[in-house]
């Protein structure tokens, strides 16, 4: 994706989330307060946080309906607070956790006539997806390619992810759009 926040901007974001997550917790966030003016223009994000490398917390919003600055404070305050799959971050573990932004651009849908031809048009470590089947829909970022480096074993997670039997995006066709995205990460200590 073409870069649509500066470097700084990416590092202001990030101290945002870690500041917004340390104000629910009530302790201080450890980090300087950069002064780096974001745009209001709308982007969907993502807050990726992780323990020891380990997924922590992740929500985030596909659709750019809001200011990417109130984006990034929400979905902080979800990912820590909110993920069903985790118990609400603590005191004790808010200096351990790392904590990833994405910037989403607009979705796409992928035109495919089968499982062949989807494989072929999918870009592993570019692209995000998408799937929908039916009321069955769920996303991977494009950094979950790293985990799940074929498209075989990217789609079969996704199905899964989405409620659908893993083999269901070689049988049913289901709508497949693809978002990229620019990744923010604090820098490891």
């Amino acid at each position: 994706m073409e870069k649509v926040l500066s470097d700084k901007q990416g590092k202001a974001l990030l101290q945002i989330a870690r500041q917004t997550i340390a104000g629910r917790l009530g302790v201080a966030a450890g980090s300087d307060d950069v002064q780096e003016p974001l745009p209001d223009t709308k982007y969907g994000t993502f807050v990726t946080l992780k323990k020891n490398g380990q997924l922590r917390g992740c929500i985030g919003n596909l659709q750019a309906s809001e200011p990417v600055k109130e984006g990034v404070e929400r979905n902080a305050t979800s990912a820590a607070f909110h993920d069903s799959r985790f118990s609400p971050l603590t005191a004790d573990e808010f200096s351990e956790i790392e904590i990833d932004i994405s910037v989403l651009n607009q979705a796409k849908v992928l035109e495919y006539s089968d499982a062949e031809d989807l494989i072929s048009k999918l870009r592993p470590g570019i692209d995000g997806v998408i799937l929908t089947q039916g009321t069955a829909r769920a996303t991977f970022l494009p950094q979950v390619w790293d985990q799940l480096p074929t498209v075989e074993q990217f789609l079969g997670h996704l199905c899964r992810k989405a409620g659908l039997v893993e083999s269901a995006w070689q049988n049913s066709n289901p709508r497949i759009e693809t978002y990229q995205v620019q990744c923010f990460a604090e820098e490891k200590a």
